[in-house]
């Protein structure tokens, strides 16, 4: 497969010539990658309006995932504020969207900048803060109920939970409602032998993190908008966008495309090779959870251990995780580690030191009380004070930490005890909250 923009880039380099364009290295090295780092020259294209190399390299992209794909050097961060903002403007107005509770900060203040109407989908009574799970049933009654104009799921979510994207998006087309999903954790599930991927299973628009789950560099992302023209998808993306996207991440995603021409093969043997990790964990005894084929998410809590017991016992034997907590640890995984990197986890997780479970936490996650809008809240007057003084305040902003960037309390609801001592116990000592 061709790679236009490597080679566009390879050929402007050998030319040697005076740069007298940003950015301000000029094409010499300080960190080493300065001479592929370029700026919107003529013949480089520009990445909301391409007629050129981007155009071509976004449609190998959309051949290799089925649908209209279209190139984020912003992270996934950036098509979660587009998609917000497409249904908005389709609309002619700020949607309401009927949303699961987990999700990324991004969508939040992508209510708060659109004027968006969020109402949240009930959680079940043993789901968490990141984890949440949504039934097309609960779908479909909170459709009947509120009314929305769109439904937003978050799969997979942050610890290995998959929802059933099929049925739902089932229920939203019955019911003339758009299905948006953040599957930033999930790009690969596409190139599956039966591929999963919320377009193929039936959601208008998608977004996906190339550098979470492939090779990409850091910030590479993906928006697949099957419902909408390219001049929705590429202006509301320039709403939120940088004008000077970088070069070598666009790189990165161009280079990819010929990767994933042979993906599935590589993907499918090493599959093979999680699910003898997964069935050797469980034979030792560990407690897994979620559903998702790259993700590993060991419950650590039901071996009597934290997750942070576990993420320094493993940090010390080189082994750095995705996230953890008191009651879990994730590990990304992906074919770049080969056997050898399922053999060292498994190894050195085998050492943990175990014991009794540890006590339960007392209750399950409950929606906080709604006192304003997402967007009032985010827009009004603020004071930070120390976690611990926020009960009974109204946040004025997401109050989380990243990883996960999932916050158990959003603009314009208020804090209570539990909540503050979530947010205490996972490194949140400060919050902002409406004057």
């Amino acid at each position: 497969m061709k790679t236009p923009i490597i080679d566009f880039i390879e050929e402007y380099k050998s030319e040697k010539p005076l740069r007298l364009h940003t950015p301000g290295h000029k094409g010499f090295a300080f960190f080493g990658h300065e001479a592929d780092d370029i700026t919107e020259i003529p013949g480089a294209d520009e990445l909301f309006s391409p007629t050129g190399i981007i155009a071509q390299s976004e449609d190998n992209a959309s051949g290799l995932f089925g649908a209209p794909t279209y190139y984020s050097t912003e992270g996934s961060s950036l098509c979660v504020r587009a998609m917000v903002y497409m249904i908005c403007r389709r609309l002619g107005r700020p949607a309401v969207i009927l949303a699961q509770r987990n999700v990324h900060r991004s969508f939040i203040t992508a209510a708060a900048l659109t004027g968006a109407d969020v109402v949240w989908i009930a959680p079940h009574e043993d789901d968490t803060v990141l984890s949440v799970t949504v039934t097309a049933d609960d779908v479909e009654k909170q459709i009947e109920r509120v009314r929305p104009d769109a439904v937003y799921l978050t799969t997979p979510d942050y610890l290995g939970k998959i929802t059933d994207v099929t049925p739902i998006a089932e229920v939203c087309r019955r019911h003339g409602v758009y299905l948006l999903v953040d599957c930033a954790h999930g790009a690969y599930l596409h190139f599956l032998p039966k591929p999963s991927d919320p377009v193929t299973l039936g959601a208008d628009l998608c977004c996906t993190s190339a550098h979470k789950t492939l090779p990409a560099l850091t910030g590479a992302a993906y928006l697949h908008a099957p419902g909408f023209t390219p001049d929705e998808a590429r202006s509301a993306m320039a709403a939120f966008a940088s004008t000077s996207p970088s070069y070598l991440i666009l790189q990165s995603l161009d280079g990819l495309n010929a990767y994933l021409s042979g993906y599935r093969r590589r993907l499918l043997r090493f599959l093979h090779r999680v699910g003898g990790l997964k069935d050797a964990l469980i034979a030792e005894g560990f407690t897994l959870y979620g559903d998702e084929p790259l993700k590993l998410t060991l419950k650590t809590s039901a071996s009597g251990f934290t997750g942070a017991d576990a993420a320094e016992f493993l940090r010390r034997r080189g082994i750095e995780a995705e996230y953890f907590d008191r009651d879990f640890i994730t590990f990304m995984l992906t074919p770049e580690i080969g056997a050898y990197g399922c053999r060292l986890l498994l190894s050195a997780l085998r050492e943990l030191p175990r014991g009794e479970a540890l006590p339960q936490t007392e209750d399950s996650f409950v929606l906080p009380e709604r006192v304003m809008s997402i967007r009032d809240a985010f827009m009004a007057k603020k004071t930070t004070l120390p976690t611990k003084e926020c009960i009974g305040r109204v946040a004025g902003d997401v109050c989380v930490s990243c990883p996960p960037a999932v916050s158990p309390v959003v603009c314009g609801e208020r804090l209570d005890g539990k909540t503050v001592s979530y947010l205490i116990e996972n490194g949140m000592d400060k919050c902002q909250v409406v004057t």
